[in-house]
């Protein structure tokens, strides 16, 4: 036991250097083979990104590779345990058949004599990476070696999930730099997070899940995904869950077979066939039968499909993005949505704010919108009046982005001297609007409740969505802080810890 405690001191002095991440693991690795007696080792990250875990670091591996090492969450052993967290030891090689050895290290040597151990390195509550090493079979004690190994793993922690941040965010400023967004408008906190978001998933295959109310944007949202995506010259296909009767939507996303029902007279290819190396959007997800959500399942588990009536199975290459404005909790607990294609769907989700939640953004739209619109239907409009900028900071937008821009496109129409007036707007907006002093009036409290707004939306993103913390955080009490979230109509449930 005491080369184990001499070990673990050795490894914290590395710690209190300021040397570089990779020499302190490699200088970690190297201390586990000689004090301990291990003989390979391997630190990887993962990276949520790129939805891969990573090898960075190895010691007794052979370095003449032309690629780098990886592995999907679930594959392989080092996969297993970044994907559960949980540790796993083997106590022979040659009896495990989930051991990749993607290194080639052990290619010509005698599994039977080596023993193999894994432990995940956990930063809070995440896994952000994995430990392993191997040695001899016949000298290993795992029950020792296990619990002294996750000691190890808890010392790497925090550098380890610092060098993740690093490499995401590296990767997030090339991804805006390659790509910037024609879509997403805006300057606000919740929209420069789903920037964030976007640059991080865009360039992966992971299933995303965009969640918003009706006319936020999810359907841009998923579209900016397809374009920053590696398939982005490849098809991008929009499907509405809840515009397609319930007989025909198997039909639709599947495909059917000629002769497969009355009055099919030939073969229709179905849209998953059609989005082949693509990518695939389904709106108002919620809104699919039951009996459509298990052959969904299967799709996205095995990337297999059959069309109605058909016995061949298809291959599909196909990224699914699926988008809802529904709370697919509430209705999985309604019986109306299944929980294992739910946590299937949510593996990166993605939330559109209202439009009330973000403040002066309202103004940059309404520009974005005079600017576009106006070369579109061909008008001379080149700007919006002050009276009408305080009518649309006023009013509360349940229709969101999609209503505004309903009403600057009705107001360039109506428009002759190229400005937008008040009077231009619909008359909703101009509802009890008597004068100019309840127009100023009114969009200072548009402009305290965007504030009040985006500190409580922070307060809940560190509390985790705990409202009696959050009101800890603003210095108020939980009182005042239900009372807004109720008036701002704020779903304080999509920052808890499950959903962050």
């Amino acid at each position: 036991m005491n080369k184990y405690l001499k070990t673990i001191n050795k490894i914290s002095e590395l710690y209190t250097q300021n040397a570089d991440f990779e020499k302190i693991m490699y200088q970690t690795l190297v201390l586990l083979s000689e004090e301990t007696g291990m003989q390979r080792g391997m630190i990887s990250i993962n990276r949520r990104d790129l939805q891969e875990i990573h090898v960075e670091i190895t010691y007794g591996i052979p370095t003449d590779r032309n690629s780098p090492i990886f592995y999907r969450l679930g594959e392989g052993i080092t996969g297993k345990v970044v994907e559960s967290g949980r540790p796993i030891a083997i106590p022979t090689l040659d009896q495990e058949p989930l051991f990749l050895d993607r290194s080639g290290a052990r290619t010509k040597m005698n599994r039977s004599d080596l023993a193999f151990i894994c432990v995940p390195i956990i930063y809070g509550k995440e896994v952000v990476g994995a430990l392993s090493v191997d040695r001899a079979a016949h000298s290993a004690n795992l029950e020792t070696e296990v619990p002294f190994l996750q000691t190890v793993s808890n010392i790497l922690a925090s550098r380890v999930h610092l060098r993740r941040i690093k490499d995401e965010n590296i990767r997030l400023r090339e991804a805006i730099e390659r790509n910037p967004s024609e879509n997403i408008v805006g300057n606000s906190d919740v929209m420069r997070e789903l920037a964030y978001l976007i640059a991080q998933v865009a360039d992966s295959d992971a299933t995303v899940l965009i969640t918003g109310e009706t006319g936020t944007g999810k359907g841009l949202t998923a579209s900016e995904i397809h374009k920053r995506s590696s398939r982005k010259n490849k098809p991008f296909l929009k499907i509405n869950c809840g515009a397609i009767p319930e007989n025909l939507i198997e039909m639709e996303l599947f495909g059917h077979e000629k002769g497969a029902f009355t009055g099919a007279i030939g073969k229709k290819v179905g849209k998953f066939e059609l989005a082949n190396n693509g990518t695939i959007f389904l709106d108002e997800i919620g809104e699919l039968p039951l009996a459509s959500q298990v052959k969904l399942l299967r799709v996205l588990e095995d990337k297999k499909t059959e069309r109605v009536g058909g016995t061949q199975t298809i291959n599909v290459d196909v990224r699914v993005i699926t988008a809802t404005n529904r709370h697919l909790e509430t209705e999985i607990e309604a019986g109306n949505f299944r929980a294992d294609l739910y946590y299937r769907l949510n593996v990166f989700p993605i939330h559109v704010p209202p439009l009330r939640e973000r403040g002066a953004d309202i103004i940059l739209l309404a520009d974005y919108f005079v600017h576009r619109l106006s070369n579109q239907l061909k008008r001379k409009v080149n700007r919006i009046d002050s009276s009408s900028l305080d009518l649309l900071l006023s009013y509360h937008w349940p229709g969101n982005v999609r209503e505004l821009q309903n009403c600057i496109e009705r107001a360039i129409l109506m428009a002759d001297s190229g400005v937008i007036y008040g009077y231009l707007l619909p008359a909703y907006l101009q509802k009890n609007d008597s004068s100019f002093t309840k127009r100023c009036r009114d969009g200072f409290k548009m402009l305290v409740r965007s504030y009040e707004t985006t500190l409580i939306i922070d307060a809940l993103k560190d509390a985790k969505g705990n409202q009696t913390r959050a009101a800890k955080i603003l210095g108020t009490t939980k009182r005042v802080v239900q009372y807004k979230i109720q008036q701002y109509g704020i779903d304080y449930r999509k920052f808890s810890e499950m959903n962050i």
